[in-house]
């Protein structure tokens, strides 16, 4: 049963893929990077829902933060030397020093403040390999909702009704609750 941060890491560390995927992402060399969203969270809710095949992503999403480097070409060179590496793996790479345009809000500080400000607290979960090869988690809302199997907006995604209801439309769009059907989505009433 997963009840911690360390059965998390024990879960991805015992997943050969997912630390090849890991590997791979760590030979980018890129600044603050992380794998995260998804990649972690289906594991998880996998797990806990004792599924033997793994729930397929859409993507596997590398963050990292340089706001030497804002070029969304080098994000593209970035995927395309991942997909030399892996082929089979559908990458995406972005820049948290960028995004913030893109998403028309205030400037993100690092991958972590990105990743706090995703829309679930589920979802903002991040993973990667240390200077040692040690796998770190980073886990800026905590591990108790997807570890509870719950659907909750982050405190970033209750500030205002225009986050909101791209949080509704996302729980609307993505339906996890088809997939994972122990998991207890909670909307925003307003």
């Amino acid at each position: 049963m997963l009840k911690t941060e360390e059965d998390i890491l024990s879960l991805i560390e015992q997943d050969d893929e997912m630390m090849e995927i890991l590997k791979a992402a760590k030979k980018l060399d890129l600044p603050d990077w992380w794998i995260c969203a998804g990649f972690v969270r289906s594991k998880i809710w996998d797990a806990l829902h004792g599924f033997d095949e793994r729930t397929q992503t859409p993507d596997v999403d590398v963050i990292y933060f340089d706001v030497t480097r804002l070029d969304e070409v080098f994000e593209k060179e970035c995927e395309n030397e991942l997909r030399r590496m892996m082929p089979a793996i559908p990458w995406s790479v972005k820049n948290e020093a960028r995004m913030h345009v893109i998403n028309h809000i205030p400037p993100y500080t690092s991958s972590v403040d990105a990743i706090s400000k995703f829309p679930e607290t589920a979802t903002a979960l991040g993973v990667k390999l240390d200077k040692r090869n040690r796998l770190v988690l980073a886990a800026p809302c905590g591990v108790e909702d997807v570890l509870n199997l719950q659907l909750k907006p982050t405190a970033y995604f209750r500030e205002t009704a225009e986050r909101a209801a791209i949080y509704e439309e996302r729980i609307r769009k993505k339906g996890w609750k088809g997939i994972w059907d122990k998991i207890t989505v909670h909307h925003i009433v307003r």
